[in-house]
């Protein structure tokens, strides 16, 4: 056996050796199964059926990891056993992560009033598997879920963690173009002499953004404009991870930012690390050129 395969062989091995081992211990439910979120679940999804209301109302069965996710914030339950595994990954270049697949069994419903407890195990790790995306191995594990101490359901999560394959460079492409009318012109006519401007309605004086033929508070045609102080704050944002887009570098922040003066634009948050973006952060305005052509408004974040 030559050097590199056996060098293989001992990777696997030792991912092999966390199969078994748990990646989350002692979950407990966030939330008591509930009538608002079952209500909101079956909104989203467009189910009206009548098992999901009234009094002997039971929860959708594709709720079962929803009553188990913990937010935006890390599970405090997921074990250094499971850190490890992903840890020993991404070390070995396999740093690159897409979901792939789960599936559910259901043994009981559950119930508004349910308590929800739950345990994962890191199942599988599969051999090293060759795929589009890139080489890498394919990690499962099964979360079972309890109420009231009873086995209700198990959920099988699966990803894929891989070594991006390689891509043959290619040359830089331009940032897309906006779209440009005769509703928004002076808007980016304004952009490129470094302006930020709000509409603003001369019969009732609301400021709107972004730009409209009218007023959707009074209905009048009639405007003119006020220029942003470039001060604000972030109301809402998301990080781009994927796709990769053509002339952006993933990952990157968008924010949904909240002018002084009381509107929000949309624009990506820049000068910061993505993962420190937060709502609330401060942000000043600044004029960024991506070509010849090409000026945009973007927010530069103000850390402490």
């Amino acid at each position: 056996m030559s050097g590199e395969p056996q060098v293989q062989e001992e990777f696997e091995a030792r991912l092999k050796a966390y199969e078994g081992r748990p990646a989350a211990a002692t979950g407990v439910g966030r939330d008591p199964v509930n009538e608002p979120m079952i209500r909101h679940w079956c909104e989203a999804m467009g189910d009206t059926s009548p098992a999901y209301t009234g009094p002997d109302a039971i929860a959708p069965p594709t709720m079962l990891q929803a009553w188990t996710m913990a937010g935006l914030t890390r599970r405090p339950e997921r074990t250094a056993a499971y850190d490890e595994l992903l840890t020993l990954l991404d070390e070995s270049g396999h740093d690159a992560v897409v979901a792939t697949d789960c599936d559910q069994e259901y043994l009981r419903p559950l119930r508004p009033g349910d308590e929800i407890t739950f345990d994962s195990v890191i199942e599988s790790v599969s051999d090293r598997k060759t795929t589009k995306l890139g080489a890498g191995y394919f990690v499962t594990t099964r979360t079972d879920i309890r109420a009231g101490g009873e086995l209700a359901g198990t959920h099988r999560f699966r990803i894929l963690k891989y070594a991006p394959a390689h891509r043959p460079s290619r040359p830089a492409e331009r940032r897309p173009r906006p779209v440009v009318n005769r509703d928004n012109a002076g808007f980016w006519e304004g952009v490129t002499r470094h302006e930020l401007l709000i509409q603003r309605c001369t019969a009732c004086g609301t400021l709107r953004f972004p730009w409209l033929p009218g007023c959707n508070g009074c209905g009048s045609p009639d405007w003119d404009t006020v220029e942003a102080s470039g001060e604000g704050t972030v109301y809402s944002y998301v990080v781009l991870h994927h796709p990769p887009f053509p002339a952006f570098e993933p990952p990157y922040a968008v924010g949904l930012i909240e002018l002084a003066e009381g509107v929000r634009i949309v624009s990506n948050v820049v000068g910061v690390p993505y993962d420190k973006v937060r709502i609330g952060m401060p942000v000043r305005l600044e004029f960024r050129r991506y070509d010849e052509e090409l000026v945009l408004p973007v927010f530069q974040g103000v850390t402490p």
